[in-house]
């Protein structure tokens, strides 16, 4: 079958490159419109990930990092699907995710934040979708941390999540808050959004079904992904 192109993006749900608020976007911000290329061969075929590229522990942030003792925080489980626009489940697709630590700082040299480092935790893991689409993390709830927008600026909460599918163009990179974290209506990251439906969407919700009793809290944060473009059906003209 020959490769179909993939949609592109709904640009009337992602931030404009030039929002004063955010500053930085001030200095990298394209200054004329951007250009939608044809996609070649090469951006809608490979790579394909398999389960033989994954450590089974490369999910467990508690322990795929330890050296001496579990890591110091709230130990939380992130977990979910991920879905297309339909519903239906997307199944062996990569899902990678970074974060800080509890203390808000990132285990990275260029990282300068008071908070302390953790020697036990390395803030990062990666996992495939099962057959039905679904992923999980366990990990410690990173926490907020000041940066230099404005003289007191912090970030809410957060991880970042990469979701890879089967092509180079397929790499869609984002970020889940908490439910109820009050820093989340100031940031003025999050603020550049102009959909308040969108943000929402990155809100991961508290789930007690899922909690882990005496251990670990749980969050769940379903991944929604557009599909290709459908197959024009003649006799069933409303499905397309």
């Amino acid at each position: 079958m020959k490769p179909a192109e993939y949609y592109q993006r709904d640009r009337s749900r992602h931030p404009p490159a030039l929002t004063p608020g955010y500053k930085t976007s001030v200095a990298r911000s394209p200054r004329y419109s951007l250009i939608a290329l044809q996609q070649s061969l090469s951006e809608i075929t490979g790579p394909v990930f398999g389960h033989d590229d994954i450590d089974p522990i490369d999910n467990d942030l508690i322990q795929n990092y330890a050296k001496e003792a579990d890591p110091v925080g709230e130990r939380i489980i992130i977990h979910g699907r991920v879905l297309d626009e339909n519903a239906q489940p997307v199944p062996d697709t990569l899902v990678e995710i970074w974060q800080a630590n509890a203390s808000g700082r990132y285990r990275h040299k260029k990282d300068t934040y008071l908070g302390a480092l953790d020697p036990n935790f390395g803030g990062c893991g990666r996992t495939l979708s099962d057959e039905s689409g679904y992923y999980v993390f366990r990990t410690i709830k990173p926490g907020a941390y000041p940066w230099r927008n404005t003289i007191n600026s912090w970030r809410p909460a957060h991880i970042h999540l990469s979701v890879f599918g089967r092509s180079f163009s397929q790499r869609l990179i984002t970020q889940l808050y908490f439910e109820g974290d009050p820093l989340i209506p100031l940031c003025p990251i999050v603020n550049t959004i102009p959909d308040p439906d969108a943000i929402d969407r990155l809100i991961a919700r508290l789930d007690m079904n899922a909690t882990v009793p005496l251990d670990s809290i749980a969050y769940r944060f379903d991944i929604v992904l557009r599909g290709r473009r459908s197959t024009l059906f003649e006799n069933r003209l409303e499905g397309n």
